[in-house]
């Protein structure tokens, strides 16, 4: 967000999103207490470095943190983060103002993990969706050549004839 304006619909959208998650909160408390390099942060709020990484990319990228490369004396590589001055008023003007900025191409989708929906908006389970979906190819031992595909379902078992099967 630049000084001294509204932030943009996509802005806010992207700085609500990236706070929407309590890790992303805790990170910033942490950094609000003074910067920080990965690994100490990692420590202090009991977070896997691979994780607070991909916590610190997406505040990085709302604009909310700052992170700066620095090098020790022994030529050590160290990236620092801190949090970068922001304040946000949300009031029903200020999401109006916001919304009438919103680019096109973006959407709901664009805060939310990626993946398929349902026409309600609802995201499937991914268990009940790789079960559901799931295909096995065996041979047919009545009929050598072509094999039967069989399509597994959460109740029922259905057989695909193929169109040999069906003349015989």
């Amino acid at each position: 967000m630049a000084e001294g304006r509204p932030p943009t619909g996509d802005e806010l959208l992207k700085a609500l999103a990236a706070l929407a998650n309590p890790h992303r909160m805790r990170i910033i408390g942490a950094l609000f207490q003074g910067r920080n390099y990965v690994s100490r942060l990692a420590r202090e709020i009991g977070m896997s470095r691979p994780l607070l990484h991909m916590h610190l990319q997406r505040l990085e990228a709302a604009g909310l943190i700052v992170g700066s490369l620095e090098l020790s004396a022994g030529g050590k590589a160290t990236r620092y983060f801190e949090v970068a001055p922001f304040a946000y008023e949300l009031t029903p003007e200020t999401l109006a103002r916001a919304a009438s900025t919103l680019t096109h191409d973006t959407d709901r989708r664009s805060a939310e993990p990626s993946g398929p929906t349902d026409p309600s908006g609802v995201r499937p389970d991914p268990q009940r969706t790789a079960a559901r979906g799931r295909r096995t190819t065996t041979p047919d031992p009545e009929h050598p050549g072509p094999t039967r595909s069989t399509e597994h379902t959460e109740h029922t078992q259905t057989t695909e004839h193929t169109e040999k099967e069906d003349l015989l």
